[in-house]
């Protein structure tokens, strides 16, 4: 009955076609966790229903912001679900022929058998390219969700694990030799008072690490406290209660703590790669507020904050140039050194380092984004200059606006947005569902 209802047969048949296949790649690119979106969003048949009954130049309007948008409550997925729209739904699609994917063109005037028929005998087969998206991606779902199913398993285990030769290792004795060591190796919080004492002239970037000392500081007396605890617990001076015992399991089970995730920064690495992880940030703290000059290069995956290190190189660039801050904006050219090549920060902005590409990869030689290596799931970027400069004057000719995240789950983690340069269409980068990772 659809298909019978419009006059303008050609045209309507065409729209209605191109929308039932962006309602497909909207529902299904749910599987391919925050590459695919951000969110997770109830995508339905009503939707589609509703969406069919529209007149034609209000079209993509109504289906990205009003039908579809209305679940959207991300603004990077809103700006997906534009994209697709636009690239979907366009004038050449009368015109001639025109590709839904790779391998996927419009098909012509059809009744509803003829469509079924098409449908049947030119979709390819499921691939991350009928998305937009790189191999990489169904790869790093599949990865994601064996990852969770090991976790699930591992929990099910039985808690003691038996040594061969009849000895058996306790979870206890597993779980105190972890405990003693991660005792060992934090060092003392930071003596904010001291470190102040120290400091001539409070700039922004003295503040920021402030800042993360004091953050820092309570993050590691939660750790101590509730391991110190923990130890009296094993030793039977303390009884054990459900926090100490919640305690023990994580450690047993090489998760992190729930009691220290909350006054950490987010990560999804498993007990031992958060703790060498957690040593590392803290040395680099201890670097930066020995005299406080700024890093040569600064790790920006090491804040609890990164957005306040951000903000203070556009503060220090306003202060300097008496510059008022809300008419600034951050530019960032993609060196092609690495860290080791820096002796010392430069004169205005900082060099920062340590990120990773999700989705597509850096061409350092030619300074443009570039398709992802299949199997390179998040290549490195290069050392990253970071500089303030008035909003008016940055050029976003030929720029992909790309989000960064602290982590690979995404939605929350947002960070900033770099623009990095491209010679594709930038369209290309947000269907690949392309952004920059502090940790991966």
């Amino acid at each position: 009955d659809t298909l019978e209802m419009c006059t303008r047969e050609n045209e309507f048949k065409s729209i209605l076609f191109a929308l039932c296949y962006f309602h497909a790649v909207v529902a299904e690119r749910r599987k391919f966790g925050p590459q695919g979106w951000n969110r997770s969003y109830p995508f339905n048949t009503g939707d589609l229903t509703i969406s069919v009954n529209v007149p034609y130049d209000d079209l993509r309007y109504l289906f990205g912001e009003i039908m579809y948008g209305g679940h959207i409550t991300d603004d990077w997925d809103r700006r997906l679900c534009k994209t697709y729209l636009e690239e979907f739904i366009k004038p050449e699609m009368l015109e001639g022929e025109f590709f839904l994917a790779p391998g996927f063109p419009l098909p012509g005037n059809m009744d509803y058998n003829g469509y079924h028929q098409y449908i049947d005998d030119a979709l390819p087969p499921e691939s991350p390219y009928l998305y937009g998206l790189h191999p990489n991606a169904e790869i790093g779902f599949l990865t994601q969700s064996s990852e969770k199913l090991f976790r699930v398993v591992l929990e099910m285990q039985p808690r003691d694990s038996s040594m061969g030769e009849g000895g058996v290792v306790t979870r206890e004795e597993t779980v105190k030799a972890l405990l003693d060591e991660m005792l060992e190796k934090l060092t003392d919080e930071f003596n904010i008072a001291e470190l102040m004492a120290k400091v001539e002239e409070r700039t922004p970037y003295v503040v920021v690490a402030f800042q993360e000392c004091e953050r820092m500081n309570i993050l590691t007396s939660e750790i101590k406290s509730s391991l110190k605890e923990l130890d009296l617990g094993l030793k039977g001076e303390l009884t054990m209660t459900s926090d100490m015992e919640n305690l023990l399991n994580s450690l047993f089970l090489d998760m992190v703590p729930e009691s220290w995730v909350k006054k950490a920064y987010p990560s999804t690495a498993s007990l031992g790669m958060w703790f060498a992880d957690l040593l590392t940030r803290i040395k680099e703290l201890e670097t930066w507020t020995g005299d406080f000059s700024l890093p040569s290069s600064v790790w920006l995956a090491g804040f609890f904050n990164p957005q306040s290190f951000l903000t203070a190189i556009m503060q220090s660039t306003a202060r300097k140039n008496e510059w008022p801050l809300d008419k600034m904006t951050l530019q960032c050219d993609v060196t092609k050194k690495n860290r080791e090549d820096f002796a010392s920060p430069p004169r205005e902005g900082a060099y920062i380092h340590g990120l990773f590409m999700e989705g597509a990869r850096w061409d350092a030689q030619t300074g443009i984004i570039t398709d992802a290596r299949l199997k390179e799931l998040t290549p490195a970027m290069p050392v990253i200059f970071i500089k303030a400069i008035p909003a008016d004057k940055q050029d976003i000719r030929g720029v992909y606006p790309c989000p960064v995240y602290k982590t690979r789950q995404r939605g929350p983690t947002y960070v900033w947005t770099f623009n990095l340069k491209t010679r594709e269409n930038p369209c290309k980068w947000v269907l690949a569902g392309v952004a920059l990772l502090l940790q991966v």
